[in-house]
């Protein structure tokens, strides 16, 4: 499997430099879609924004959709201040303590970029006697533009407005021991590896029993990802997310996660039961834990009326919703249980 997992490992950080936070994900989603064409699939864009796309297989009346999302946390701008800062709005779960001091970009309607550092107001420690008791929130950082600029009407005369896109620097790195370290691995990291299987089963001709269908949303990290554009005889659906490691988890980074339960409820006891063993059959380093904080495109599926059965995998990933950490092995294992279980 070395092949594909080297095909992922880069796959992911081509994709992790494309800016994509929740409804801005236009860049992405045509970065995907070429992907899929280059290894000899038809996807499409849907209306919604995400990529679907069919990889074959037998049957189309107990089909199967596996649902990766390309998009991510970040920001945008909700106040020009009289300053010439920008007051920002949280995309998703992006945590103002870990993206403080960050690099940014801010993304305009006419299509200019700008450069910004996301900061605490009155960030020098040299004067700001306040500032390791201030509370990081959006109410006391803001984003300081890396142009001339010192109140509002200089920043709107450059094309900056409420609404702007703020897109945070991944800071992707990968180390000679396997490890890949960025933001946004959630999910990025599993789509490249729901690409590295479409690659696997082109080349080496696999047409699986059950047909297969790949969605790559648009929305999952505002909740509502997976709630549409479920192909027609779709009986089961796998979303394969990033797998939680931490305190009172048994997955690390190397390993693939079966999730059991998340916050929204457990997944399904066959689903669940049929993972579990075709990991176990096939030598795979796997972990099945409780997620206690946790939604899924799954979730929201099952939310829009969807009726089939649900699981969630995916690789480790430490340190979620901050500066992610996973490992080229969980891509690895997570790659196999899909060729395991699938067939």
């Amino acid at each position: 499997m070395g092949k594909y997992t080297d095909y992922i490992m880069k796959t992911a950080q081509d994709l992790l430099a494309v800016p994509s936070p929740s409804g801005f994900t236009h860049m992405a989603a045509e970065f995907v879609k070429k992907e899929f064409e280059k290894l000899g699939y038809e996807p499409q864009i849907t209306q919604k924004g995400a990529v679907l796309v069919k990889l074959g297989g037998k049957d189309d009346k107990n089909a199967v959709v596996l649902a990766a999302h390309m998009d991510t946390l970040g920001g945008m701008v909700c106040q020009i201040m009289d300053n010439g800062r920008l007051k920002l709005t949280n995309i998703g779960g992006m945590n103002p303590n870990n993206a403080e001091a960050e690099n940014c970009k801010v993304y305009t309607k006419s299509g200019k970029v700008y450069d910004a550092t996301f900061q605490l107001e009155n960030a020098s420690v040299h004067v700001n006697g306040e500032y390791s008791d201030t509370k990081r929130t959006y109410d006391t950082m803001e984003a300081i533009l890396d142009e001339p600029v010192k109140t509002k009407e200089d920043v709107k005369k450059l094309g900056i407005m409420t609404g702007d896109f703020v897109c945070f620097d991944p800071r992707t790195v990968v180390t000679q021991s396997g490890y890949i370290k960025s933001r946004f691995l959630d999910d990025k990291f599993s789509t490249a590896i729901l690409l590295g299987y479409a690659k696997y089963l082109k080349e080496k001709k696999v047409e699986t029993e059950r047909t297969i269908y790949v969605l790559i949303t648009s929305y999952e990290e505002v909740g509502h990802g997976g709630c549409a554009a479920i192909p027609d005889g779709v009986t089961e659906m796998i979303s394969v997310d990033m797998g939680c490691v931490g305190k009172g988890l048994e997955c690390d980074e190397t390993m693939v996660s079966i999730c059991a339960k998340d916050s929204m409820g457990p997944y399904d006891y066959q689903v669940v039961s049929g993972l579990i063993k075709a990991a176990q059959e096939n030598d795979i380093a796997f972990a099945v834990d409780v997620y206690p904080h946790y939604g899924s495109d799954v979730d929201a599926a099952l939310k829009a009326g969807y009726d089939m059965k649900h699981g969630l995998i995916g690789p480790g990933v430490y340190a979620s919703h901050g500066y992610e950490r996973s490992h080229k092995d969980g891509a690895k294992n997570t790659l196999k249980l899909l060729k395991a279980y699938l067939g």
